[in-house]
């Protein structure tokens, strides 16, 4: 089956207000992760961003080089009456798999998993361009099967699943289990840090 995942389908969600996906805050790991990088000065995008929670948590501390990308408006004006001081050229609404520029880090949180399966070699394609030479892909992907009979996001899957995708393109930093998820996603999260393959 295959579902019609365009703008319409996602600004819905965020005009409804219904985003059970979001949990209103940071990810315990990728705030982690971010608590010890040890310079501000890359530059940073948080693609399919939602109400972008790590692009606050970053600009928050100190990261000015940070961008995201989003394809619904609500969603974008979501992030924009929290932080107000975001600059307006960071921020791009655009269609992930258009996305021009390139960068240091790119982070991934409940984004892979918004998109139909179909989908995923092109994104480990796509993240391999838009990253410089050295860059890293850092973030979290669910960790359950994929639901036939349900097939709407988020999208399931395993770690073997995923790492067939990203092999060609990333070298792999870490790729287990994440120690200190969210309680409600404890043990159904990878926490994967992939630096681009030359």
């Amino acid at each position: 089956m295959t579902l019609d995942l365009d703008q319409y389908f996602w600004e819905k969600y965020y005009t409804e207000n219904h985003t059970p996906w979001d949990m209103g805050r940071v990810s315990p790991p990728l705030a982690a992760y971010i608590d010890q990088l040890n310079t501000r000065k890359q530059k940073i995008l948080i693609p399919g961003a939602g109400n972008a929670h790590e692009a606050e948590y970053l600009w928050r501390r100190g990261f000015k080089n940070v961008f995201i990308a989003e394809i619904a408006h609500q969603a974008i004006k979501n992030f924009k009456k929290r932080v107000t001081d975001f600059p307006e050229d960071h921020i791009l609404h655009c269609d992930f798999f258009e996305l021009q520029g390139t960068f240091d880090l790119i982070i991934e949180q409940t984004f892979f998993c918004a998109l139909e399966p179909g989908y995923r070699l092109n994104y480990a394609r796509q993240m391999h361009r838009l990253l410089n030479p050295g860059g890293k892909l850092v973030g979290l992907l669910f960790d359950f099967p994929l639901d036939p009979e349900n097939p709407k996001p988020p999208f399931g899957g395993s770690g073997e699943e995923y790492k067939r995708y990203f092999d060609g393109y990333f070298k792999f930093e870490v790729f287990e289990t994440a120690n200190n998820s969210h309680p409600a996603r404890q043990d159904r999260e990878i926490f994967m840090i992939l630096t681009k393959k030359s």
